[in-house]
């Protein structure tokens, strides 16, 4: 049953996250793989051009993020909608507009957004699994030369090991089992889990690059030109947590609280992202690599910090799954007969998944 309350007209009977679960999952959809290639973001940028691009790029981020949550509340209590998707906004930000055309296309708006929040977030987990098989590889590859020796990094003979595919292959029941989990409350102890062990690795990682850190004074401030380009893709890649703003507006027990929560989730990832981006280029210099795990030395903790890492990776992958599968699977499969609905349901998903392997 609708009804109008003081969050802007919307109301569900499904809004059952809290203030802290919100949080979890807001830090969790933005904090990815693409943090730590922000060391190289920042050599591409400069020194000094660099963070100040990272912190600009803040604070646009939170600024659309904020106006897509109003637009949201105004059409829910303007059509007394229970909530409002992307592509609902869209197609009723185009109803209004005075222009006819627009008027009569509308329902473009939301396909189009519909499209491309698929292809952003199935292109999010595709780097998620590449990154999970890369990173176990790496590790079961190095592990007879790994010593309790943690000095900088030494060159080792690795181990011949399977084919990245077939490390894919390995993880894709498991990838396909946590993502049938589509409730918000559930999943918000997976990513506690997976923040803990990022929280965990960045930890190790923090205290690492701190010590020894060179002097700076040859580093340019503003790298050249054709190369801030490799920044500005690096840099958007790590601010991805745009696709699950609406979601967890819309699950929230109080989402007039939203802002609050979407301003200090986005200052703690920005203060993050531009704090490991410089003091990892700080520490490696011209030879930061494209993830500054692989800067690390080849000692068992900072291998284990990488299996950490990807762990929390693991956990993130179903967060960042939520948006198309809400799009995609459709609510035909609900009225299907349960034994088959929970077949279509696990090809469906399987087929979805498995787009990662390829």
């Amino acid at each position: 049953k609708k009804k109008k309350n003081n969050d802007g007209g919307c109301s569900s009977r499904e809004r059952r996250c809290g203030l802290l679960q919100t949080l979890i999952h807001l830090l969790k959809g933005n904090i990815g793989t693409g943090l730590l290639g922000l060391p190289l973001a920042v050599k591409n940028a400069g020194i000094l051009l660099g963070p100040l691009s990272l912190f600009v790029m803040g604070i646009v981020a939170v600024h659309c993020m904020s106006i897509l949550v109003k637009c949201a509340h105004h059409f829910c209590y303007r059509f007394q909608k229970q909530f409002v998707d992307y592509g609902g906004a869209v197609m009723y930000g185009l109803e209004s507009t005075p222009s006819a055309w627009l008027r009569t296309h509308a329902v473009w708006g939301r396909r189009v957004v519909g499209l491309f929040l698929i292809l952003t977030q199935l292109g999010f987990c595709c780097v998620y699994f590449v990154f999970l098989a890369d990173n176990l590889k790496q590790v079961v590859s190095a592990a007879n030369g790994t010593t309790n020796d943690c000095s900088p990094n030494k060159t080792v003979a690795l181990t011949p090991t399977m084919d990245s595919r077939l490390y894919m292959v390995s993880l894709l029941p498991f990838v396909v089992l946590l993502t049938f989990i589509q409730n918000l409350k559930v999943l918000s102890i997976f990513s506690m889990l997976a923040n803990v062990a990022m929280l965990g690795s960045l930890i190790v990682i923090y205290q690492y690059i701190i010590r020894g850190i060179p002097d700076p004074s040859d580093l340019p401030l503003a790298a050249a030109w054709k190369t801030y380009p490799l920044f500005f893709g690096t840099a958007i890649f790590a601010f991805e947590g745009i696709g699950v703003v609406l979601p967890l507006e819309n699950k929230m027990k109080n989402p007039q609280h939203f802002p609050v929560i979407l301003y200090v989730g986005m200052t703690i990832v920005t203060v993050l992202y531009i704090s490991l981006g410089v003091l990892g280029y700080l520490r490696f210099g011209a030879e930061i690599q494209g993830s500054i795990t692989l800067n690390l030395p080849n000692c068992w903790l900072y291998q284990a910090v990488k299996l950490l890492f990807s762990f929390g990776i693991f956990f993130t992958y179903a967060v960042q799954f939520y948006v198309p599968a809400e799009i995609i699977i459709p609510p035909v499969i609900a009225r299907v007969s349960e034994r088959w609905g929970l077949l279509v349901n696990l090809l469906l998903r399987t087929a979805l998944v498995g787009i990662t392997c390829e």
